[in-house]
């Protein structure tokens, strides 16, 4: 049922600007005393809505995504806390857990992550049985109680900025409840092709695609993703695709509406991690990763979740690959890998993690000697440990099979100490950026990957360090301040 279009004298201190995605800008943990203790959410779109000032009157819509802010949610009523948020007005969201867990693993994570990265083994999978109707209905729900929120939320003719995979229903549903609004959608992921988009069934991959063409504009980290969700919406809809003067897709037209096609490059916020490089913490980290490495050793960097796009299988394969290829480089080379466990209460990623570990011990027990463990691999997850590799590698790999951006390979080059080559998956969106100053590789490709790192670790100090400077520069020219009021500007 479509909510009545509610006035703007009745909403209580309604907001200009309404941000709304799955994950908020603070969660909560149980502290010793049993109290609940808020703590800063990470990533780019908190950086990017702390650039507005708070006077702006912003609200953020996210979900609790556990017990501990479920209970905050319920005992803060409409809106936290605003001393547990910096000074923010934030609403979250205590959708039943029941609900949650469906709409979030059930099929964000588990069907449109895997659509839009392209990863089904497709002779088993997917299989859209009735468990995913169910999950499905939930989907449904969880977006529609974003709907119902951004809408309380909004003052008359407020710009909202929907978030990812998760809300993709969010447009099209505040649309119908508030007219009024000027609605924009981000996907932080690619968007998957045609062809592979068509394997959900076709009631679902239509109302996903209306969904997004509910808002008047929907924008992508790269061209590549915006051109892929144009096709999409030709094909499966019958939608029109209006071009630009430069032949690149500007606008979706769709019963009677037009949805405008952005791209906004998220890239990192080089301010924050130069300083936040240079802490006692990091120096810390850095004299012991130096001594695990041992003297005079080149270094293999990566820093990934166990995420199944990550490609750190293959990754360690091809490191497995440089050492029989070119055994020159046994002893003096390590693989400092950080694998950080991801989605764990998924079975697949559960797998994935033990396979990340037992390739990383077999290469140790093939190669290694008493004084060389040829890969270094450490899975807890440790922010400071992973700026520490960052300055110390001579190499960055960074090899996902496919990737909506994948800011490692930018913030490497940003706090690099003397240099460092990237070897970059030629499918991560960064290589749009990026691909004239890294070695660019195909992720599936495990002896190319090899080669790859045998250039890299052969290239020229001065070479490198050049390479660096230009790749830093590229990194850092749409930060998540910028990436964000950017957006707003365009609605």
């Amino acid at each position: 049922m479509v909510a009545e279009h509610v006035p703007t004298a009745s909403i209580a201190a309604a907001a200009p600007i309404v941000v709304a995605s799955n994950r908020g800008p603070v969660s909560y943990r149980r502290g010793a005393d049993g109290s609940l203790v808020a703590g800063r959410g990470g990533g780019g779109l908190v950086s990017g809505l702390s650039s507005i000032e708070r006077e702006a009157g912003a609200v953020w819509v996210c979900a609790a995504l556990g017990d501990d802010d479920r209970e905050a949610a319920r005992a803060a009523g409409r809106r936290l806390d605003p001393g547990d948020t910096g000074g923010h007005r934030v609403r979250m969201l205590d959708i039943p857990p029941g609900t949650f867990a469906a709409a979030y693993n059930g099929i964000a994570n588990s069907v449109l992550w895997f659509v839009h990265h392209m990863l089904y083994q497709t002779p088993l999978e997917p299989v859209f049985d009735k468990a995913f109707r169910e999950q499905w209905a939930a989907y449904e729900a969880y977006n529609a109680a974003f709907a119902d929120a951004v809408a309380e939320e909004a003052a008359e003719g407020a710009a909202v900025l929907v978030q990812d995979y998760h809300l993709v229903l969010v447009p099209g549903l505040l649309r119908a409840r508030r007219p009024d609004l000027r609605i924009g959608h981000f996907s932080h992921t690619p968007w998957a092709p045609p062809d592979y988009f068509r394997m959900l069934p076709d009631d679902v991959a239509g109302q996903l695609l209306r969904g997004v063409l509910g808002g008047d504009r929907a924008a992508f980290l790269t061209s590549r993703w915006a051109e892929a969700f144009a096709a999409c919406c030709a094909d499966v809809l019958g939608a029109e695709v209006v071009r630009d003067g430069e032949g690149r897709a500007a606008e979706v037209r769709f019963e009677g509406r037009a949805t405008r096609l952005g791209v906004h490059g998220l890239g990192a916020d080089g301010d924050f991690l130069r300083e936040r490089a240079h802490r006692a913490d990091v120096e810390e980290r850095m004299a012991a990763l130096r001594a695990q490495i041992g003297p005079d050793r080149r270094t293999i960097v990566r820093v990934d979740r166990t995420e199944l796009s990550k490609n750190i299988v293959r990754g360690l394969h091809a490191y497995r690959r440089l050492l029989e290829e070119h055994p020159q480089w046994r002893g003096r080379v390590v693989h400092v890998a950080f694998a950080y466990p991801s989605r764990q209460d998924l079975a697949v990623y559960r797998d994935y993690t033990a396979e990340v570990e037992r390739v990383a011990r077999e290469i140790n027990s093939a190669f290694g000697t008493e004084g060389w463990e040829p890969v270094a691999l450490h899975v807890k997850d440790d922010f400071a440990r992973s700026l520490a590799a960052y300055r110390i590698a001579d190499v960055a790999l960074v090899n996902p099979i496919r990737d909506g951006m994948n800011l490692v390979a930018k913030e490497v080059p940003v706090v690099s100490d003397h240099g460092c080559a990237l070897v970059l998956s030629r499918e991560a969106g960064a290589a749009a950026e990026l691909g004239d100053e890294a070695i660019l590789v195909n992720p599936y490709d495990v002896e190319a990957t090899a080669r790859a790192l045998h250039l890299a670790l052969l290239m020229d100090p001065g070479e490198r360090a050049e390479r660096t400077k230009r790749l830093a520069a590229a990194a850092t020219a749409l930060p998540p301040a910028r990436w964000f009021t950017d957006q707003l500007r365009a609605l």
